[in-house]
């Protein structure tokens, strides 16, 4: 049965998302034309609540709408603006329009929040926090004197210390802040290990997405590419690979979903840590195997393969990667013991 939501992302960011704005993206140029289809669509509110200026989506339907544009590899904030509006919704702090981000993104860095006699005073800095440049405004989860607490953040509020990017090109910049907040700040629901989960759980399905690309364009390419006499699909080596590749895309696929429950029901750290790592490891088998399919044109800039695999490889890194993951799921294994391993299995 055909998704209309779904349908309708499709088409914008085939409209909006060519490879001409991928390409311009990496050179510093934001694509507003696409940001602004997005807002006129209501696709960057999807994840808030009705109360907080929603759409009605449910979180499965967000998810897919950030599935379909990091397989278009759209160049724009909208897992961060997503995560952003979700995490202030949550507080129940207002919403500001325009893109959204995160800080801090990184477990080593803490951003303190305390009175002051005229608001609250916001110190720390922040690195790698994704398009720091290009926010209207930062949804920060502080250190607070009562627990972590929520701030707004506004670009005059804090000092660009370092610009930045990932290996997708995506902006990865680093803040400075020692400033007096003219907003409310509000106790957040959660602490940094849920924002990381959740940050987590939006990468899983941005991967499930990019490395969908990265399938589709390998067998495109298979079934036209001709090698002696006859297209490279046809060599059992390349099936071969083609049809370890499409394992690997069902997995993450699988993982995404698994991440979109989490996110939708309480961020249960074993969960998140599964799906993570899961489609981390999918991510680095199935772009090395994309790559192998195509030689050497899958390395040219001209041809798009890149703009899926590069942000593969960045994103399984980002809000911690296999490693880290398999270490909570690690963790909870042994903290269940022999007697509770199936119970925990099974709830997962």
């Amino acid at each position: 049965m055909s998704d209309p939501l779904a349908d309708s992302a499709e088409r914008l960011f085939a409209a909006y998302a060519g490879k001409a704005v991928v390409r311009a993206a990496e050179h510093g140029v934001f694509p507003q034309s696409l940001w602004d289809a997005l807002i006129r669509a209501g696709f960057t509110a999807a994840l808030l609540p009705e109360h907080a200026g929603g759409v009605g989506a449910t979180v499965a339907e967000a998810m897919a709408l950030l599935r379909i544009a990091a397989a278009h590899a759209a160049p724009i904030p909208l897992a961060e603006t997503m995560l952003a509006g979700w995490l202030l919704a949550e507080a129940g702090l207002p919403v500001p329009e325009g893109a959204l981000t995160v800080a801090p993104v990184r477990l080593r860095d803490v951003l303190t929040l305390r009175r002051a006699e005229d608001g609250w005073h916001l110190t720390g800095t922040a690195s790698r926090v994704p398009w720091a440049r290009d926010a209207a405004a930062i949804a920060v989860l502080a250190e607070g004197p009562d627990g972590p607490t929520v701030a707004l953040l506004h670009p005059d509020s804090f000092t660009l210390a370092r610009r930045d990017r990932n290996l997708a090109g995506e902006p990865r910049d680093t803040i400075t802040v020692d400033t007096v907040l003219a907003a409310d700040a509000a106790a957040a629901p959660f602490g940094p290990a849920q924002l990381r989960a959740a940050g987590a759980a939006v990468r899983t399905v941005q991967i499930a997405g990019a490395l969908s690309r990265a399938l589709s364009l390998s067998v495109q390419y298979a079934q036209i590419r001709v090698q002696f006499g006859r297209p490279i699909g046809k060599f059992q080596a390349i099936q071969h690979s083609l049809a370890v590749m499409a394992g690997q895309a069902a997995a993450a696929l699988a993982a995404a979903d698994m991440a979109t429950d989490a996110l939708a029901g309480g961020l249960d750290l074993l969960r998140v840590g599964a799906a993570k790592a899961r489609a981390g490891e999918a991510a680095s088998i199935a772009a090395g195997l994309a790559h192998q399919a195509h030689g050497a044109i899958g390395f040219t800039q001209e041809y798009e393969l890149h703009f899926a695999t590069r942000r593969l490889w960045s994103w399984r890194d980002e809000f911690g990667n296999e490693a880290e993951w398999n270490g909570v799921v690690g963790r909870a294994v042994l903290a269940a013991g022999p007697d509770g391993l199936w119970p925990l299995l099974t709830a997962a």
